[in-house]
Parts: C-alpha cells; structure tokens; sequence
C-alpha cells in the first residue's frame, strides 16, 4: 500500500500526542457505586515524562493527583463521563470514560456516625464521633476518617476525634476495616468560619494532640464564658459526665489507653463555651520487677536475702510462703534472714506505673553432707581467729603480692570472721599460714571452712593445705586447691623421695574454679585426707556446699624439711586472676579435726 505524505503527517502527530494512562479502575463502560474509588497511573504525558493527574466529572472541577493515586470519587446517580487526566511540560493529556453510578447497595457494615450528621454546618476543628462492631459483614478490626481525599487517620472501632479542615463543602470519609474488607460511610459536611472568641478558657496541660498515661493532669483556668463572667467550669472525656471544677483547677483525670476527646468547658450566668483537646491514652509504663541478692538454690547454712528494685520510689512488698504478695502484704524494710526452705514472692509499686512483674526466689536449706568424725576426734574450732598468722608472698607463684588480715562481723556466721584481703600483680599468690597445733601422730584429718568471695574479687586459685611433721621427721604435706588453671580441684604429691623432693599438682576428676563461685554468700567446704606411717597422703573426698566430690587417690606427700617435731601448719593461699587487681574473701567457722 502507498501512503501519501499527509497520512504519513498525521500518523507522526498521532504517536506525538500518545500517552501511557492506565486506569485499573473503573473500567469503561462500568457501573459503580457512589462513592467509587478511582486507581489510576501513568508515567509519561504526550510522549514527555508526566509530572502529575487528575481527574474531574463530566465538566466539573479538576481533582490534582500525583502520577500514581487511588482516590474515592463522588457522584450522583446517572451516567457521567470520567476525564482522567495527566500534564507534563508544555503539554497535558486526557482519557475519557463513560460510566453509570447506581443506586447504592444495602450496607453491609454498622458504622453509626454520632457526629456530625450528613449536611452539618460545623466550624473547625470539629469532633467525629464514630464506631462500629462490623464491617463488610465481618468483625471490624479498626476504623478512620479522611476529609475529601486526604490522607486517612487510624482509629479503633469506636474513637472520638478533633478534625480540622478549610472553610466550604468538603466529603468527611468515615471508614472501617475487617479481615479482607473495608467500607466507609461518606458525610456531606460545610465548614463555616468559626463565632469570635467569647472565652479565654485556658488549658495550660495537657496540650492538644497529647500523648500521655492515666491518671494525667489537666489544668485549666477562665475568668469569661460566652462574653459574660465564668461562675465554674468542668471537664469531659468522650460524650461522658461532666465533672464540675471552680474557675481556676487542676485535676487527676482517669481514662483507658487509646484516642479520646478532652472538652474542657466553662459557665457563666445563661451561658456555656468549651475548649476540644484531642489526647491519647497510653499504657503505664509497668515497675521493674524487684531483684533479689542471692540466686534461688540449695544451701546448707542460713542465708541473707536483700531484695532491691530499679524504679525510683518503688515500694517492694513481698510473702515467704510462696503466695502472691498483695499491697496488704508485708513491706520490704531490710535484708531477709533464711534458716529453712523458703520461698519468696516479690512486688514492687511506684508513683506513675502499673504494678511490677512478680519475683521469685526458692532457697532451699537441707541438712549439710559431709565427712564422717568420730567421737575421739580432737576438733579445733574458729581456727581462722587464732592469733600469730604470717603473711607472705609465695615466690613459687609469678608477679608480686602483698595481704592483709582483719576480723569482721558482717559478713559471718558465727559472729566473728577473718577477713583476707590480697592485692597481686601479674597472678601473684599471697601465702596465710598459722601454726596451729602439736601432734605428731594423728593420721586422719578434716579441713572444714565457710568461704564468702566478695563480688569484684579477681581469684584464680584458692589453696586450703594442711601440713604435719611425723614421727620420722619428715612433714606431710597435704596440699589442695581449687584450681582456676584446670578447672578442677587439684591435689599435691612429691614424685620424687623425701630428701629430694618434686612437688607437683595432681589433677583430681571433681571440677572446681574459684571464678565460678556465687559471690557474696557463704560456701561450705570440707576436705577429708589420711596418711600412712610413712607419709603416703589418700585423699579421699571433697564437699562444696554439701555436695561431695570423690577422689580416692593416694601418693607420696612426705619431704625431709628439717621443722619441729609434730608440728601442724595450716596455709590459705589466694592467688591472683590477671595482670594486676585485688580480693576480697572471708574465711569463717574454720575446724581443724583429727585422729
């Protein structure tokens, strides 16, 4: 076919004005419901790129769109012609489609709308009172509000709102969402200018558009209403009572979490005004649940509780039967003493928050296990109150020490501890010793202390010994120790003779770290040894906090060191964990038994 010059003029002119407009709905021809919701988007305008739509109704005003947009288009019942529009630079273009808005159908949600009504003169801002129970035939989730086209507020199913909008006819949109569905009522509303001012109600808290917890503060004050003196004034929440206040108040005002309208209101003689505050209602923020000194657990001795709470001005109440506390419950006043099973149920409450989760601790007391001692045993008691103790750096250990002793009554469980306090360098030891008995022929003993390591301590090896010279002149040494190098607790034995010694740490099968020690409370440790005439050392078992660890091993313990006859020394080493740092340890009830 050949074309003619013209024709092919008129094509180019064609393709130059074409643009990319899709509406994906309505479609033409279409019938729909008034009010209609209008997709649409293009990214070109006449073959340039487009920099806005719109849309109007057959000759009426132009809505302005963005160049992608969905919008809900109102008209009345009849056929129309929808002109859905872009402009670019220089240029615009428009596609016609001719629809048809029928009757509506039966509704399908129960929005009830108590303000406004449909056709309202109102004078911004002005309140919406809305709610609904169903929407689309199913359960309402949520609900909102838009002016014309706006932008769409969230609301709950049942909300009253402060809206603002221009002066003239606008659409107030009242919206509902459910689970696939959604559905609006639309109002016909004209906004007109507000009457002057005729009060000077003033709300100094809270401020319009607050977000605040209940119970808050409102304070407000007038000395006019409606032009005329103000006798009193009051307050509202919602479409609630109103409570009556003087002139000039402040009030504790109580409301649910969620969005509200405040109306702070004045009266005069004949007369009546009132300031709208929109609020929202948030959650007290809840107390911190109260903390407790010691971790719950078993323990063979008695126990001291503090109980403490982060929340300033939180008062703790709290029961030892494992009840739930109450406000009529006791009162937190001080560190619990626990000397049986107990368990403690916590609650704290402060000024300005919901009451705090509940604590809980169970602390367990059983009856303490440990090494049998027969009744001719001789039992040396508080050994760790014995005068004479020698302090000193053991130079087998790296770095430097040095150590100080003192006696305590906190913390203690008989009244009176030793306090040993060890600053190293470089995991330096600090070597206790103390003399504390002549006896060159027992053969079986038990070391038995309570131990507090203080929160903060650096220790990487805590040793308890016991040495004898025997019969023969040699001196038995029993060695042992909680080693934190191993992790386990570790005993001595010479691999070499008497008079050539090679003293050496033995590692037993019983774990041990003085670094995982629950600090701040009392620890119950027993170690059980014997020897032979020759001085070959069983050690047999260890007992930490009433748990018993075997060991069963026997070696070589005797070393040709020259001491006095029948001599016992006691040591209680700390070695230090890291470059530098210090320690705090507490040594009570230490006893000494042997046969």
């Amino acid at each position: 076919m050949k074309l003619s010059f013209s024709t092919i003029l008129t094509i180019l002119a064609c393709s130059a004005t074409a643009s990319a407009i899709t509406v994906s709905s309505p479609a033409n021809g279409a019938k729909v419901n008034s009010p209609f919701t209008l997709v649409a988007n293009t990214s070109t305008c006449s073959s340039v790129p487009a920099v806005s739509m719109g849309y109007s109704i057959d000759n009426g005003q132009t809505t302005i769109e963005p160049t992608s947009f969905s919008a809900m288009v109102v008209a009345s019942q009849g056929t129309h012609v929808l002109h859905v529009k872009c402009w670019g630079k220089n240029t615009s273009s428009d596609l016609p489609l001719n629809i048809t808005v029928v009757a509506a159908a039966p509704p399908t949600s129960e929005i009830t709308v108590t303000s406004p009504a449909n056709g309202a003169q109102v004078s911004s801002p002005f309140t919406v009172l809305a709610n609904t129970n169903t929407c689309g035939s199913v359960p309402a989730v949520s609900m909102g509000y838009s002016i014309d086209s706006g932008q769409t507020i969230i609301e709950p199913t049942s909300f009253g709102a402060v809206a603002v909008a221009s002066q003239g006819p606008h659409v107030l949109h009242v919206k509902c969402w459910g689970k696939n569905t959604s559905n609006q009522v639309a109002l016909n509303i004209t906004v007109a200018a507000a009457a002057p001012a005729t009060s000077d109600i003033a709300v100094s808290s809270p401020a319009n558009g607050a977000q605040l917890t209940s119970p808050f503060n409102l304070a407000a004050s007038t000395r006019t209403c409606g032009s005329s003196p103000a006798q009193s004034m009051g307050y509202s929440i919602d479409g609630g009572t109103t409570i009556a206040q003087p002139a000039l108040f402040g009030a504790a005002v109580t409301a649910a979490p969620g969005t509200h309208v405040l109306y702070v209101k004045c009266f005069g003689s004949t007369t009546s005004d009132q300031v709208i505050l929109n609020i929202r209602v948030i959650p007290s923020p809840s107390a911190a649940t109260p903390k407790f000194s010691l971790t719950s657990g078993q323990y063979t001795t008695k126990q001291i509780v503090a109980l403490s709470d982060a929340t300033p001005g939180a008062v703790i109440y709290y029961t030892l039967d494992g009840s739930g506390p109450s406000l009529s419950s006791p009162q937190y006043a001080g560190p619990i003493s626990i000397t049986a099973s107990t368990v403690i149920e916590a609650l704290a409450v402060a000024p300005g928050y919901s009451n705090s989760g509940l604590g809980r601790a169970q602390y367990d007391i059983i009856a303490p296990k440990g090494p049998t001692i027969p009744a001719n045993a001789i039992q040396l008691p508080n050994v760790q109150l014995q005068q004479n103790w020698k302090i000193t750096h053991d130079p087998g250990t790296p770095g430097t020490s040095t150590g100080f002793m003192s006696v305590v009554s906190d913390p203690s469980l008989s009244g009176q501890a030793e306090r040993f306090d060890t600053t190293f360098t470089n995991a330096g030891g600090e070597l206790y010793s103390l003399a504390y008995a002549t006896d060159a022929s027992a053969q079986n003993f038990v070391y038995d202390a309570q131990v507090w390591i203080a929160d903060g301590s650096n220790v990487k090896v805590l040793e308890m010994d016991n040495n004898q010279v025997i019969p023969d002149g040699d001196t038995v040494i029993y060695g042992f120790q909680c080693s934190g190098w191993g992790g386990m607790w570790e005993y001595s034995a010479n691999h070499g003779t008497p008079a050539s010694p090679v003293i050496g740490w033995v590692a037993s099968a019983v774990p041990c770290n003085p670094a995982n020690w629950t600090t701040n409370t009392w620890h119950h440790v027993q170690i059980s040894y014997s020897r032979d005439d020759v001085g070959n050392v069983t050690y047999h078992s260890v007992w930490f906090d009433g748990i018993e660890g075997p060991i069963n091993q026997t070696v070589n313990g005797a070393l040709t060191l020259g001491w006095g006859s029948g001599a016992l020394v006691t040591n209680f080493q700390v070695d230090g964990l890291g470059a530098n740092g210090s320690s705090s340890l507490y040594v009570d009830n230490l006893t000494i038994s042997r046969w």
